[in-house]
């Protein structure tokens, strides 16, 4: 069987299961509305402070929040595979191994560019004001970055074969990911030693990246470098899932 075809074998089978939770889709399709109607006015009282439109600011942050933290958590679904020997069955198939990620990863990225669409049109509902290409250019790289996590979350559980720890090290990492890249509130508003702790963080970079792509400087500084970031943490997310998956099948 080839790669292609394994690739679209796994992916079909994933989102047959996501259609018949009925529950999973009314919650997902609701956490866009929530963080907007909820988080939005907050965020609309440091309007003078940030400089810009606070809706402006919070979508593309959300959407890069959906991109790096909902994507880690995709490995519990593998884990559950694990426990229930579906991994183990898809093993001994002739589909690819590398189709085995890849069919999980496309369509985790569809759920977030349903995700994303939602959130997008409900914030020019609240009052978001974005260039239509830069807003195209800013929603491309979160799904870039959704298939980095995404990749990376699956190898961390294939790696860990445990539910308890993955949820630990996953915690670890998305919780200083949340507050230190600027994604729900800009670190300009940081002190300074706080801001110089969050330039580390290539997640900062493409935050900044994917706001100025909405904003319609797409020719910026700050997209490129959001950019060359979110390729470079592709590159490694699937060199690293891909190896964990080989790994497993030995």
């Amino acid at each position: 069987m080839s790669a292609v075809r394994s690739t679209a074998v796994m992916f079909r089978r994933q989102v047959r299961g996501t259609l018949r939770k009925r529950a999973y889709l009314a919650v997902g399709l609701a956490q866009p509305v929530l963080y907007l109607a909820l988080f939005g006015p907050l965020l609309g009282a440091f309007a003078g402070q940030l400089g810009a439109n606070p809706y402006t600011l919070l979508v593309p942050g959300l959407l890069v929040q959906q991109a790096v933290i909902g994507s880690l958590f995709v490995g519990f679904g593998l884990l559950r595979d694990m426990q229930a020997g579906v991994l183990d069955a898809q093993r001994v198939t002739p589909a690819s191994r590398w189709a085995l990620l890849t069919g999980r990863t496309l369509y985790n990225v569809l759920d977030a560019a349903v995700q994303g669409l939602i959130l997008v049109v409900l914030g020019f509902a609240f009052g978001m004001r974005a260039d239509a290409l830069g807003g195209v250019v800013g929603f491309l790289l979160a799904l870039l970055l959704t298939a980095a996590f995404c990749a990376a979350g699956y190898g961390l559980a294939v790696t860990l074969k445990n539910q308890q720890t993955f949820g630990v090290l996953v915690n670890a990492i998305s919780l200083p990911v949340l507050l230190l890249s600027g994604v729900l509130i800009p670190m300009s508003v940081a002190p300074g030693w706080l801001q110089a702790v969050s330039a580390i963080l290539p997640t900062t970079h493409i935050v900044t990246g994917v706001r100025a792509a909405f904003a319609g400087d797409i020719t910026s500084t700050a997209v490129l470098v959001g950019l060359l970031w979110t390729v470079g943490v592709t590159i490694a997310a699937f060199m690293y899932g891909g190896r964990a998956f080989a790994r497993a099948n030995r």
